[in-house]
């Protein structure tokens, strides 16, 4: 009996470490992923080539998707090069998407892109792990003639 209420401890004990684990996972990126996924985007996209670093940006089961993150890429007249949540966005021009606020954040985007290396950018976005909007903020960085794109949303 002892050996069997060892192992019914032991078995729980995994169970609630997985689940906590889980629980983690779960939850929303921080700025500091979202500055480092990026970077990572910024270096695959410069030792790859564009055209198979959009591949694998626009794969939702690839590297540059994390629960909530996921990188967006930009041409800087706000044409969608590559998407990791949405791959219908991907060829579409997107200046005058507009935010439930009615703000035109890529616009805004893409402006911010053509004169700063990096920046930050707040909007509001469907989150694709709780399908509701949230504010949403976006870090961004200038690659020749896009902008490199990941976001954190903020419940």
């Amino acid at each position: 009996m002892k050996g069997y209420a060892a192992k019914s401890a032991l078995i729980f004990a995994i169970g609630a470490f997985l689940a906590v684990g889980s629980a983690f996972a779960a939850g929303h990126a921080t700025k500091d992923e979202a500055v480092a996924m990026v970077n990572k985007a910024v270096a695959y996209i410069k030792a790859q080539g564009p055209e198979k670093a959009y591949a694998e940006i626009s794969n939702k089961t690839g590297q540059f998707v994390d629960r909530d993150l996921y990188i967006v890429v930009y041409q800087l007249d706000g044409k969608v090069l590559a998407h990791g949540s949405n791959i219908k966005f991907v060829g579409k021009d997107m200046k005058d998407a507009t935010d439930v606020d009615g703000k035109f954040y890529v616009k805004e985007r893409i402006e911010l892109a053509q004169k700063q290396p990096n920046f930050w950018q707040e909007y509001k976005f469907k989150d694709p792990v709780t399908n509701k909007v949230e504010p949403k903020e976006m870090y961004c960085e200038r690659v020749e003639n896009t902008a490199v794109c990941g976001g954190i949303y903020k419940p």
